[in-house]
């Protein structure tokens, strides 16, 4: 009679846990769809952008079309008072002289909000301590782009650029009573 084969299988299975194979770890990736592919890429782009000589439609062969590239939010102008103009301490006589004329002209005004990025989480760590949730490690990475781009009628009047090149955080999150660290008493806590 042949023995079972599921002792030598569960063997295997506890070597791997206690050896902490992080490989089995479950790992995210999250990115805005966009042409450019990285923060180098997108800075690039942008900085192809000149105001006062841009059009709109160059604009839009440049990449930076709302109604055909995912990712740019059109902004009408009183979107962007409250981005130029958010309380009361900053007058429209402080701003730019293109900006204060564009928000003038109201309708005539609109922006583009460029919003990229990637980002990608990876668990690390004991395998066996992870899936009973005594202690979870994660490590994310990425980098994000933010530009804004406003014109007036059809001509880039104003840009200005933000982001983070590069990201890196880590994450170390224990629970010493393990998978039973979330169980909430409902009778206990007065509810």
């Amino acid at each position: 009679m042949k023995k079972p084969a599921v002792v030598p299988a569960l063997l295997c299975l506890t070597l791997l846990i206690l050896n902490g194979c992080a490989s089995m770890l479950p790992s995210a990736q999250q990115h805005t769809e966009a042409r450019w592919h990285s923060y180098e890429e997108a800075r690039l782009a942008f900085d192809a952008i000149q105001p006062g000589s841009t059009s709109k439609a160059q604009l839009a062969d440049m990449g930076f079309d709302p109604f055909k590239v995912p990712n740019i939010k059109l902004l009408n102008y009183l979107e962007l008072m409250r981005i130029f103009l958010p309380n009361d301490s900053i007058r429209l006589a402080d701003l730019h002289p293109d900006i204060q004329s564009c928000l003038s002209a109201r309708n005539e005004c609109l922006g583009y909000e460029v919003l990229l990025g990637n980002n990608a989480k990876q668990r690390f760590g004991n395998l066996f301590l992870d899936l009973f949730n005594f202690r979870r490690q994660t490590r994310s990475s990425g980098w994000q782009f933010r530009g804004l781009i406003v014109l007036r009628k059809d001509q880039v009047i104003y840009k200005v650029e933000s982001g983070q090149p590069n990201t890196l955080e880590f994450e170390d999150k224990k629970n010493p009573l393990g998978p039973i660290q979330d169980i909430s008493f409902p009778s206990l806590m007065g509810y």
